[in-house]
């Protein structure tokens, strides 16, 4: 079982299927916990407060942690590791991080809990003051989590550039189960405080998980910070405008929900849900995409394979197009549905349902998009550059806030997704004109014939899902949750199983090479002593 549990991945595939199928896990429990949090508490104030008071630990998490790793921490660990000679100079390296993250996330945190109440007023303006109150006392608790959680991205980022990719992918589901047990257990002894505690426990489930991944290596922790090393130094040289990137997008985020905050009760909730929901096909095969190839590009430019590099990057690409296509179909004729079945509960009514499904739609037509932002910044990222995804994040940003203000008043909630998916589709657009201007070329030849087969595949599909609505309607009541499951399953289902049938018949490479690694990783029968072996063939 160790030995399974820490297995290098060889491909990029083998590396996004464990990626993705644990994404999808843990995106279910994060349906689960939404649901179970909707039924509770509705689209109301307990929701808009606990969502608001999300705000600014992500932020300070989003800056701070990932800025500085998922920009410049895996090139530099692996310009070390690769090399046998240096290899202590990776763990010198993952313990000076360690230090100067985990220092700043200690001392930024202590600052920020002292300060909570003007940080309350400042993302929740349209709050009444008791619910901004209420957005200080849950704030101050979630600081917490982010100190712990900084400590486990930086361990789950070693898990990364060694390609062992599985307990890193476990950690995020614990993390789930944590806020799941809190909204269980911790509310009714601690009252709304408890949703953050919570959060608090989930965050140290995520720990241990990275931690059992880092102890199988050759780690050892030693307390001696430098920050004046030479690796240092270029981390935090990378990590500033990978940093000021990530302020941006997070402060469109912000400001989105500060807009919401102004709207009608419940405009947070259905906006937060709206995005999370969105979240799921984009997180499990954009995200889970951009982790498995970023080491692999990194390794090519360390080795200066630029045609390697052009080569894993369009090949993605177009991996990414296959597979996300048909969750754009999906999730955009199916809206109402998939709203229903994974918030539609409880004291979530109808009226809540359809604003949050016409919300979605919004959303699901960029899903293409932001999936391919994910890639495109993590390229830039193994070229070490981390100052164009800014520049581009910046002017998309800003159209995007603007596009909210100029929107809200007309189109309510909606607006916001509208907003987020105009600036979505700007920045993929630059990092795409500048990346190739970068390379010379992105092979898009090869993507052009893929568009097209993919395009006819995804109207077939649309055209069976958006006629087989009316037809489960007739044939199965609405009026219960697996009555809405059921309708779901069964137009979604034969609208999928028909993009399968004219991608094959359209000879689509991605559905084959894809279909190839599921039948060496699940489908072939091997014998136990060779089950381990396996997984490592695609």
């Amino acid at each position: 079982m160790l030995k399974f549990l820490h297995r290098e991945s060889k491909s990029i595939i083998g590396a996004a299927t464990i990626v993705g199928v644990l994404s999808f896990v843990s995106r279910i429990v994060g349906l689960v916990r939404d649901r179970i949090l909707a039924g509770q508490f509705g689209a109301g104030d307990a929701l808009d407060i606990y969502y608001a008071a999300f705000k600014i630990p992500d932020l300070l998490f989003s800056l701070i942690v990932v800025g500085a790793l998922s920009a410049s921490f895996i090139p530099l660990f692996l310009a070390h590791h690769s090399r046998a000679a240096r290899r202590q100079k990776a763990w010198d390296f993952t313990n000076n991080t360690l230090h100067l993250v985990g220092g700043a996330m200690v001392l930024l945190s202590i600052g920020l809990i002292l300060f909570a109440e003007p940080l309350a007023q400042l993302v929740a303006p349209g709050f009444a003051e008791y619910k901004q109150v209420r957005v200080a006392e849950l704030m101050r608790v979630m600081f917490l989590a982010q100190v712990v959680l900084a400590v486990s991205m930086i361990y789950g980022s070693v898990l990364q550039s060694l390609k062992r990719f599985l307990l890193y992918s476990l950690a995020p589901i614990f993390y789930n189960v944590g806020i799941i047990i809190g909204a269980l257990y911790f509310v009714e002894p601690f009252g709304l405080t408890g949703l953050a505690w919570g959060v608090v426990l989930g965050a140290g489930l995520h720990l241990v998980t990275q931690v059992m991944g880092i102890a199988q290596t050759d780690y050892k922790f030693q307390f001696r910070p430098r920050p004046f090393d030479k690796d240092a130094r270029t981390m935090l040289g990378l990590m500033g405008p990978r940093t000021l990137g990530l302020a941006v997008n997070q402060v469109l985020f912000v400001i989105l929900t500060i807009v919401a905050s102004t709207l009608a009760v419940g405009s947070v909730t259905v906006f937060q849900f709206a995005y999370n929901i969105q979240f799921f096909p984009v997180g499990i095969i954009g995200v889970s995409f951009a982790i498995a190839v970023f080491p692999s590009l990194s390794e090519a430019i360390e080795t200066e394979k630029m045609d390697k590099f052009v080569e894993l990057f369009i090949s993605t690409v177009r991996q990414v197009l296959y597979l996300m296509l048909p969750m754009m179909l999906l999730f955009l004729i199916l809206r109402a549905q998939i709203v229903r079945v994974v918030v539609g509960a409880g004291a979530f009514d109808w009226a809540a349902t359809i604003a949050t499904a016409d919300t979605l739609a919004f959303f699901a037509l960029t899903f293409i998009p932001q999936a391919l932002i994910f890639l495109l910044a993590r390229a830039f990222y193994a070229l070490r550059d981390t100052v164009t995804p800014l520049t581009t994040g910046a002017v998309s940003a800003l159209v995007g806030i603007l596009a909210a203000f100029a929107l809200g008043e007309s189109f309510s909630v909606i607006a916001l997704a509208m907003a987020y998916s105009l600036a979505a589709i700007i920045n993929m657009t630059l990092l795409w004109i500048i990346l190739r201007q970068r390379l010379g070329t992105l092979a898009e030849s090869q993507l052009l014939t893929t568009i097209y087969k993919l395009s006819a595949a995804g109207l077939a599909a649309a055209l069976v899902m958006q006629l087989l609505k009316p037809v489960a309607l007739s044939l199965i009541s609405l009026d219960t949750f697996f009555g809405v499951l059921a309708q779901g399953l069964f137009a979604g289902g034969l609208g999928l199983l028909v993009y399968l049938i004219v991608c094959s018949l359209l000879r689509v490479d991605e559905q084959k090479r894809m279909l190839e690694a599921l039948k060496r990783k699940v489908l072939r029968r091997v014998r136990p002593a060779e089950a381990l072996d396996s997984l490592d063939s695609v």
